[in-house]
């Protein structure tokens, strides 16, 4: 079966800096896959590549077999950084990426109103950015990036920026989007418990240059209630990747 994301044999130059060395990975159709590691492993070089914000100096991408040719619908994307346009309500700001998309006017009303009620925001269709929280933000940057229906979600730290427990909100509110939605995933964090709760595959990378280190496969039953996270299974998986990353820590410190 083709793989719905397939990376391959990646390399990336920032000058004198090589960032990332013979990257290989794939992601299966409805997979959720997590990207850990120290910072400058090169795991936002690597979504910003697949993302087609950035060049690359070697190897392949293929989205359903198909080369990569820059930014497309194909893929959607949510930063750390809520990216919204302040002089839209939050209904504008999906439909201006669906009017982008080549969406019609009525289809850009319905399919925003749609996606806004998925994460849970029918109540402030109408509110600007400046009055919404930080997770409401974050919750239209998320409705915005699957109007569209894109085949792969692309998310570097989306959560980063949010206190713990609108964190643990929007993680709960991210899984159960994915389970209606069920569309690939490739999401960056520095959180291990956060990888280790949302994602079916973790992929850990090391430092100099970037490169793949490790694969985990998270083996834990659909849906995950909040107490899976006090659970044997859980805390050992989560020490295990742990131990993983801070082998390059402590390589870094000698």
């Amino acid at each position: 079966m083709t793989a719905k994301l397939e990376i391959k044999s990646l390399g990336k130059r920032f000058a004198r800096n090589e960032a990332l060395r013979d990257v290989n990975l794939s992601l299966a159709e409805n997979e959720f896959v997590s990207l850990v590691g120290v910072s400058g492993c090169g795991k936002s070089t690597l979504l910003s590549i697949v993302a087609g914000l950035l060049d690359y100096e070697a190897g392949d991408i293929l989205v359903d077999g198909a080369p990569m040719e820059g930014p497309g619908l194909d893929r959607g994307v949510v930063f750390q950084s809520y990216t919204l346009l302040p002089w839209l309500t939050a209904r504008g700001n999906v439909e201006f990426a669906l009017r982008a998309a080549g969406y019609k006017t009525k289809e850009c009303r319905e399919i925003a109103e749609k996606h806004l009620a998925l994460v849970r925001l029918s109540k402030f269709m109408d509110a600007y950015p400046h009055e919404l929280s930080g997770g409401m933000k974050q919750r239209v940057a998320i409705a915005r990036a699957l109007s569209y229906r894109p085949k792969v979600l692309l998310m570097d730290e989306p959560f980063g920026a949010l206190d713990a427990m609108t964190r643990h909100e929007m993680q709960l509110l991210l899984t159960s989007v994915w389970e209606a939605h069920k569309l690939t995933v490739l999401f960056v964090t520095h959180d291990v418990e956060e990888a280790v709760y949302l994602s079916d595959r973790i992929v850990a990378m090391t430092l100099g240059p970037g490169r793949i280190k490790a694969e985990f496969k998270v083996d834990l039953p659909r849906p995950r209630p909040a107490s899976i996270i006090a659970t044997s299974e859980f805390q050992a998986l989560q020490q295990q990747v742990l131990a993983t990353i801070r082998e390059d820590i402590v390589a870094e410190e000698v």
